[in-house]
């Protein structure tokens, strides 16, 4: 179960996805890890799920990611007298918190800490940005908006307000508890929605107090302006391209994208590229071509995973999905281009002894007789700094521990597989050529370079670097 691709696939489960059979297939297939939806689902659906992947898990012999997907605050209109009611530009409509059913007139939207936010000018987008209001004159509990474009409004409809920071948390009751349960089920990735600022991320972390990485979903323009500071609280990060497209004008999500992607991968943080990447197939057997060009570009941009959402959740297709965007990834990395794309940035050393050992090991294995990289980690630290360097080679990290191979299975070029900690130097070079056979990674007489570090067993001690090769068979005698 060797990937042929470097970049790595993330695949929500759902009612089309969830049962035992179709996540060992959808692993086969090339999901390298499974995504939890708390948006949608019960606690015994998401249970059922991550049980599946752990069987999935022993099944093939491959670690296997597992991601849980916080909802995060959904902001509301509330509801009106006859479920909706008919706008055109100039329309003016009071917003208040009274929850008597609205009319053409006025409208709940239940949020005290929208009103608080809110100045004359700012816009409001209505429905994933259908209608979008401008706001007049307003106190704390109410506003007066004028309908700039759009044709209907209707009950609960999301409200987004990409003008400003809206002073509430990223995480709401429900998510807390959804929080407590997927640690007490043992995920491996927790994903925090709606994050604003820095401090949304520090809450999390805190919370899950290192019992899974933890990952922000950059879906507003305010986490942009502060991204460098949520980038410090971060193990990943996700590109929501479908909220941030809401908020953003469609012409900055592109660039938006780019400016996440840089920033992750100079600090070492895998990054995720999400949101109608593959959409046409959740109805259909085959992608457009501009689907499969979307694919492709988050590719040569060096992007660590490609996210499905409704494609494997609810679509008719999802083992299918999951083959072609595949496809589409390995294809670009037989691209003679692409190597040069992957080496034209790379991170500026940090002041740790490990940055420079893994620059070195990225020159040495630039010689063609190398076959392969072997990482020694514990909590995988080294691993995902040599992922940042983008080798061309492929990476096999051992550690022996199950969390740390699971959390690895996100991060680009990495083999995460479990190892026993090694005790002395001949026995990190006896079980990286091992490994590196055992999982047809080099032939014998390649090359193979060792990061490793002593104390063994010691997290973020790697100081070492060896060469060794695979041996060749021993000839029989007569």
């Amino acid at each position: 179960m060797i990937r042929a691709r470097r970049a790595r696939i993330v695949a929500t489960l759902g009612p089309a996805s969830r049962a035992p059979g179709m996540v060992k297939a959808l692993a086969q297939a090339g999901a390298d890890v499974f995504r939890l939806n708390f948006s949608h689902g019960t606690h015994e659906d998401h249970a059922a799920a991550l049980k599946a992947v752990r069987g999935a898990e022993m099944a093939l012999q491959r670690p296997l990611g597992v991601l849980a997907d916080l909802q995060g605050p959904k902001l509301r209109l509330g509801k009106f007298r006859d479920g909706a009611i008919d706008v055109k530009p100039g329309h003016v409509l009071r917003l208040d918190l009274d929850p008597t059913p609205g009319d053409a007139t006025r409208v709940q939207m239940p949020h005290p800490e929208i009103f608080s936010a809110l100045r004359p000018g700012m816009a409001l987008l209505i429905d994933d940005g259908r209608v979008r209001l401008r706001v007049g004159q307003g106190g704390a509990d109410w506003a007066e908006v004028t309908v700039e474009s759009g044709t209907r409004l209707s009950d609960r409809k999301g409200v987004a307000v990409p003008d400003c920071v809206i002073p509430v948390s990223a995480l709401t009751p429900k998510d807390r508890e959804d929080l407590a349960f997927a640690l007490r089920l043992g995920v491996d990735w927790v994903a925090l929605s709606f994050v604003q600022k820095a401090e949304d991320m520090a809450e999390l972390k805190r919370l899950v107090a290192g019992k899974a990485a933890c990952l922000a979903k950059i879906e507003k323009p305010q986490a942009l302006d502060d991204l460098e500071s949520i980038l410090d609280y971060c193990d990943g990060v996700m590109v929501a391209r479908g909220d941030l497209g809401v908020e953003l004008p469609p012409e900055d999500v592109p660039v938006a994208q780019k400016q996440i992607l840089r920033a992750a991968r100079n600090r070492g943080v895998p990054a995720i590229v999400a949101t109608q990447m593959l959409e046409s197939m959740t109805s259909a057997p085959a992608p457009t071509r501009a689907e499969a060009s979307d694919v492709a570009n988050a590719v040569y941009e060096g992007a660590d995973a490609l996210m499905l959402s409704a494609e494997t959740a609810s679509g008719d297709y999802p083992l299918e999905t999951v083959g072609i965007m595949s496809r589409i990834i390995e294809r670009v990395e037989k691209d003679p281009l692409w190597p040069s794309l992957m080496d034209a940035e790379h991170a500026g050393m940090d002041e740790h002894d490990v940055d420079a050992l893994v620059a070195a090991a990225r020159k040495a294995a630039e010689a063609q007789a190398t076959a392969c990289l072997v990482v020694f980690t514990t909590l995988g630290g080294t691993a995902r700094r040599m992922s940042r360097e983008r080798p061309l080679q492929p990476i096999l990290a051992l550690t022996p521990n199950p969390d740390t191979a699971r959390r690895l299975a996100l991060v680009w070029g990495l083999e995460s597989r479990l190892g026993k900690q090694p005790e002395s130097l001949e026995m990190v070079t006896d079980d990286a050529v091992a490994g590196a056979v055992q999982y047809g990674l080099a032939q014998p007489g390649q090359r193979i370079l060792i990061l490793a570090g002593t104390p063994f067993g010691a997290p973020g001690a790697a100081n070492l670097l060896r060469l060794a090769h695979a041996p060749a068979p021993r000839k029989r005698g007569r």
